[in-house]
């Protein structure tokens, strides 16, 4: 098999920023008088910052001034508490072990993607953020992906967009049998799994 090109989702699959993202979520709320929920975003990581306060009924001028604070907190909030999802350093490897290139395709802000990666001392091949569910199936096609690995629905949408093997992760919100249903073509517990069945795809 020819090596392949893999790209990764980043939150709540390379990486866990739960608490930090809690610990800013709470901040806004001291600050703005806001009735965010920290822990239930922490939980549904995935879309977009400004879609998920715009769920909440803010007008968009608050939503912007929400997420100018949220990413102006983060680099100090969330950054040095941000610890890799288990098997994450290993997954990254695998894929140039065989060859392939390593491409994190994310929802989040970019700049602080490129922070996690940096603090993580990760290489990729490319770092693109800021892009969720067919968005991110754009930059896979792009970028020549073959599988694309996540832990959201939007994931597997971003995956099959492209084209692309869609691996699941049930280490996000959804549980691994509401990623089949959704149409992973494979489901982990978690990226431990992830460097042998790539080997046995490298055959």
């Amino acid at each position: 098999m020819t090596a392949a090109t893999v790209g990764f989702d980043l939150d709540l699959t390379l990486i866990d920023p739960r608490p930090g993202m809690i610990a800013v979520f709470d901040r806004l709320r001291d600050e703005f008088g806001v009735p965010v929920d920290g822990e239930h975003f922490a939980a549904n990581l995935g879309p977009p910052l400004p879609d998920v306060l715009r769920t909440y009924g803010f007008d968009e001028q608050l939503v912007h001034r929400l997420v100018a604070r949220f990413r102006e907190l983060y680099p100090d909030v969330v950054i040095p508490v941000t610890r890799p999802m288990p098997g994450a350093d290993e997954a990254l490897a695998a894929v140039r072990a065989h060859g392939g290139r390593a491409l994190v395709v994310t929802g989040k802000f970019e700049r602080n993607a490129e922070l996690h990666l940096k603090a993580l001392d990760w290489q990729v091949d490319r770092l693109a953020g800021d892009v969720f569910a067919a968005a991110k199936g754009d930059v896979l096609i792009d970028e020549g992906a073959s599988i694309y690995v996540g832990d959201h629905l939007g994931d597997i949408v971003g995956a099959k967009t492209a084209g692309a093997v869609a691996v699941g992760v049930a280490t996000g919100p959804y549980r691994a049998d509401e990623l089949v249903e959704a149409g992973a073509d494979v489901v982990f517990a978690d990226l431990t799994e992830f460097p042998a069945w790539l080997a046995a795809r490298a055959g």
